[in-house]
């Protein structure tokens, strides 16, 4: 039997390997931890393998977002190096640069465009975190501090110390940061309605795709999810004529659930507009004919305090010029950004 780490085609004995974590990784995420160690295993093999409790922390079962502190032993079961690895070390990621809102010693705020993933895995070869590393060879430490959908623009963190990363995720994880998004939704969204506090449940198609709903605040599967939501400004036929009036919205989170966005509008009857997931699919194809040929999500501002001096810092995103231009001119009212 063949079990490899580093190559296809080498033979070695199947072995269970322990890893110590140490100083600098503690406080990490199991997921990611296992991710840095496991260089080249696919990311779904990663997931998998934790979830059918091959791999144990102390000895004990443990998820995907398991904190690990310094001193546990990780057992890591023999895993294999996928063709498609291979063929990615060979061919890296291209080297890519991206807007930088902000950049210090600890941290680097960007302003990711959409349509780039922000890793690779489920299919996608590369993301914003493989290309930065590429760009910047000389980073001892570059990791995503959290996470965007694919499709969605604007800012995106990344630390440059493990320190940095540890202190921020705490403050992502005790919701002490602001996340404030602009999205176009359909239809008139009503004023009053200004707090979902519905419980979101992930499940997999037949196919294998991600999808996420809301769910009874009973349901045991249920995580709480909570979204803030005013009323920026009404736009006219939502950007497109036939397609009704359409709503754009500050969207602020105070839990960072996958789809959160999507899935706490689309529940309302109001859709971001472009979404092909959880959106009106015959009105995404009259905003495309108009030239809406995305999703109306963008990641406007963010608030936290700065890792190393306990500053606020606040950091905004203009609306990148395809949203926009979609935008019709608002009379006698600047827009929002």
């Amino acid at each position: 039997m063949k079990h490899i780490i580093g190559g296809i085609g080498r033979s070695e004995p199947a072995i269970v390997r322990t890893l110590r974590v140490d100083e600098e990784s503690a406080g990490q995420r199991l997921d990611n931890f296992l991710i840095r160690h496991l260089k080249g295993v696919p990311k779904t093999h990663v997931y998998r393998i934790i979830r059918s409790g091959e791999v144990r922390v102390n000895k004990g079962r443990a998820s995907p977002d398991s904190r690990i502190a310094a001193g546990d032993q990780v057992r890591v079961p023999p895993v294999r190096l996928s063709e498609a690895a291979e063929v990615k070390k060979e061919r890296p990621a291209p080297a890519r640069e991206f807007p930088v809102l902000f950049e210090d010693d600890h941290l680097l705020a960007i302003d990711k465009p959409a349509g780039v993933a922000v890793h690779g895995g489920s299919g996608v070869s590369f993301g914003v975190i493989e290309q930065l590393r590429q760009a910047r060879p000389q980073a001892k430490f570059l990791e995503l501090v959290h996470r965007l959908d694919r499709e969605t623009s604007g800012i995106l963190l990344l630390a440059k110390r493990r320190s940095a990363l540890t202190k921020l995720q705490d403050q992502f994880r005790e919701r002490e940061t602001g996340k404030t998004y602009l999205a176009l939704v359909t239809g008139r969204w009503p004023a009053r309605l200004k707090v979902l506090d519905q419980p979101l449940h992930k499940y997999l198609l037949a196919d294998g795709e991600r999808r996420v709903k809301v769910v009874a605040k009973d349901d045991p599967d249920g995580m709480r999810s909570i979204t803030l939501v005013q009323v920026a400004r009404r736009v006219p036929a939502a950007g497109a004529p036939n397609a009704g009036e359409g709503t754009l919205l500050e969207v602020t989170i105070k839990t960072g659930r996958t789809h959160q966005i999507r899935v706490h509008l689309a529940s309302q009857g109001h859709p971001i507009a472009g979404d092909d997931k959880y959106g009106d699919f015959e009105l995404n194809k009259a905003l495309q004919r108009q030239g809406l040929k995305r999703m109306f999500l963008h990641a406007w501002r963010l608030q936290f305090q700065h890792p190393a001096t306990g500053e606020r810092v606040e950091l905004t995103a203009a609306l990148p010029p395809e949203l926009q231009s979609f935008l019709p001119p608002e009379k006698n009212a600047p827009a929002p950004v």
